[in-house]
């Protein structure tokens, strides 16, 4: 069996133990794995990675060293052409002229939803890996890339509550999520940061002001706001604004934490994750799975149906009451 393997989407640290895990486990019982650069729109364009040119696929070595690397040796991309019949029908048609048999996309619920584009044209098997920083996706407890992005961002709020202390400041802290509020809750819990804005709940700006006002009388010199991109504020920035347009007792600054959440070595849950999903996959693909997501739900590997991975995951409301009493 020839299985291509490819990144797509935002890259996700952990993706090349996952990479690393298919070629090593499909390689070690006599299976062919071809890498596939940017994604879809590689796909599309036939830009392939192999290093052993004879078979056409890549070898161990070629995995060897990148357990412990960030990003993706794939590359990864966003593909525009790919959302087009016409870009789908091409990649299908690739797919067949090289004689690949299978794929193991890792990604997000983009990446999931093209992985159900494809297999409308193409009769091969798809058995996809949760690579996303937002832990948003059904199916498994976390995706690859989160816990390390939530180190990323603890490890930056820690650092701004010195200087929130050193000039009584309130200090609001953007992080990743669109459509989900993971990384913000997580980060707000592990960093003992007083609010956090999501997706998922109304965000109050009176109700803010009163915890902020509550704990500026209880002689609170500073306050740590976490906020995902996608409150429904639109962000740190106009959230900002209301808070001072509605009389903040403290002087605000905002940090965007952007892009670095998604870069840097993979913390070890990350990669012991990445390494028992990427394996997962391949053993489910060589033995005929097909439109399903590997996963880890409560310690034990799991196969889900695309569809159903790709919806999304509500935040537990439990951590949300946990910080509120952590806060209050």
């Amino acid at each position: 069996m020839r299985i291509g393997v490819f990144c797509s989407g935002g890259d996700a640290p952990g993706m090349n133990a996952c990479v690393r895990a298919v070629v090593r486990t499909a390689t070690a019982v006599g299976h062919q794995v071809v890498g596939i650069r940017r994604g879809y729109q590689g796909l599309i364009e036939e830009d392939f990675y192999w290093d052993d040119p004879s078979a056409r696929a890549m070898s161990l070595r070629s995995v060897s060293g990148i357990l412990q690397r960030g990003g993706t040796i794939l590359y990864s991309s966003r593909s525009e052409e790919f959302r087009t019949d016409a870009g789908q029908q091409q990649a299908a048609d690739v797919l067949r002229r090289h004689g690949i048999d299978a794929v193991i996309p890792i990604g997000g619920d983009g990446t999931f939803r093209g992985a159900r584009a494809l297999a409308r044209l193409w009769g091969g098997h798809i058995v996809a890996c949760p690579g996303t920083i937002d832990n948003d996706l059904s199916g498994t407890d976390f995706t690859i890339g989160f816990h390390t992005a939530v180190k990323t961002a603890v490890d930056a709020v820690d650092k701004l509550r010195d200087t929130a202390e050193s000039h009584e400041r309130l200090f609001l802290v953007e992080v990743m999520g669109r459509a989900s509020g993971y990384i913000a809750l997580y980060t707000a819990l592990a960093a003992g940061a007083e609010v956090a804005c999501l997706p998922e709940t109304p965000t109050d700006v009176p109700d803010i002001l009163a915890q902020i006002q509550m704990l500026k009388n209880r002689g609170k010199k500073s306050i740590l706001v976490i906020v995902a991109e996608g409150d429904d504020c639109g962000g740190a920035g106009p959230l900002k604004n209301r808070l001072e347009a509605a009389g903040c007792p403290f002087s605000m600054r905002v940090v965007t934490l952007g892009h670095v959440q998604r870069g840097g070595t993979p913390v070890p849950e990350d990669r012991l994750l990445a390494t028992r999903l990427g394996e997962l996959a391949a053993r489910s693909v060589i033995a005929g799975e097909t439109l399903v997501m590997a996963g880890e739900v409560h310690g034990s590997l799991t196969l889900t149906p695309l569809e159903e991975a790709g919806r999304h995951k509500p935040v537990p409301r439990e951590y949300v009451e946990l910080l509120e009493t952590m806060a209050n």
